[in-house]
């Protein structure tokens, strides 16, 4: 996915460096990673991400520097087979890989992909599977997407799912460190000055001096984003997570012993939605540091998030990557 690549692109744009993207197009068997899967390789030997996993990267890498070194980009099919003597095993991910490999976009393409990112706004990124494999990129209003009818492959970049953290807590700070990776916009609140002050968080997420249901009331919440409480405070908790409830947030989680969450039960008995309040918070890890707290409520956000159980693979059927929506 562009998303994931994107911070290493427009760092390598910036220093004058070309970049160029491999991005996965097609397949005819089963893999490790979605299409849309992208790789970038930079002039300089440096690079993010992959297609396959692991599997064919390195072909991957040999042909993008062909194109660095002024090759003509391409449409290229890779098999994780290609490297194997005759008396190795077949990878269970054996099938065939078509990745297109192209230079990075200039502007205006370049510019609309980093402000989308930027400002959580949809946009439709068009390219071309035949030469000169021509870039093109679709605001939600002017859907479909531009082209002459040939071949092309659209990926829809989406705004990021939200996380609000209730509490501007060591915790929190963690958490917001933690979810850096995931795509997730995360936004920690709370009415005390002197936490918000902290200086304890990181510089990606926003954190803003207010009460819970205030902000809830300005900032509608969709079925994509989450919300936990960590203050500890009910007089904080329990605002927020009667607001929380009341919004069409797809998660409502809070943190707290079985002892601390029986008694909040007890406190909001009559709230409606109290049944769609997951607590304690997180999944079943065995927590005991900071770093451990922030990951089993993590997991429980993504499982949540993916309609999944957050039970071990092994004791599971169901495919391990979730449906990516493109």
């Amino acid at each position: 996915m562009l998303g994931e690549v994107w911070p290493f692109v427009q760092v390598k744009h910036d220093a004058g460096q070309q970049v160029v993207l491999a991005r996965l197009v097609d397949r005819d068997g089963p893999g490790a990673r979605p299409l849309g899967a992208t790789m970038a390789i930079a002039g300089d030997g440096t690079w993010r991400g992959s297609v396959s996993g692991g599997c064919v990267e390195g072909i991957v890498l040999d042909a993008a520097r062909t194109v660095l070194d002024g090759g003509a980009p391409q449409v290229a099919t890779v098999s994780p087979t290609a490297h194997l003597m005759p008396w190795e095993g077949t990878p269970a991910c054996a099938g065939e890989l078509t990745v297109l490999l192209t230079r990075a976009p200039d502007d205006p393409v370049r510019a609309a992909i980093t402000a989308a990112l930027a400002e959580d706004r949809p946009l439709a990124v068009r390219v071309e599977l035949e030469p000169p494999y021509s870039w093109s990129v679709t605001t939600a209003a002017e859907w479909p997407p531009p082209g002459d009818g040939g071949p092309a492959f659209v990926e829809e970049l989406r705004p990021r799912s939200t996380l609000v953290l209730f509490g501007a807590t060591d915790l929190a700070a963690t958490v917001a460190r933690m979810t850096e990776p995931l795509h997730r916009r995360v936004v920690i609140l709370d009415p005390r000055p002197g936490h918000v002050l902290s200086g304890a968080f990181p510089t990606t997420c926003e954190v803003v001096r207010t009460w819970p249901d205030e902000w809830i009331a300005g900032n509608p919440l969709r079925h994509q984003d989450a919300v936990v409480t960590l203050t500890h405070d009910p007089r904080i908790d329990d605002r927020a997570i009667r607001a929380a409830l009341g919004s069409e947030a797809g998660h409502v989680a809070a943190l707290g012993s079985r002892a601390t969450h029986a008694q909040r039960l007890r406190r909001l008995a009559g709230t409606p939605g109290l049944h769609r309040l997951s607590g304690p918070a997180g999944l079943d890890l065995g927590a005991a540091s900071l770093a451990e707290t922030a990951l089993s409520i993590l997991a429980e956000v993504v499982a949540v998030g993916h309609s999944r159980s957050g039970r071990r693979l092994r004791e599971v059927g169901t495919p391990i990557r979730a449906a990516v929506r493109r």
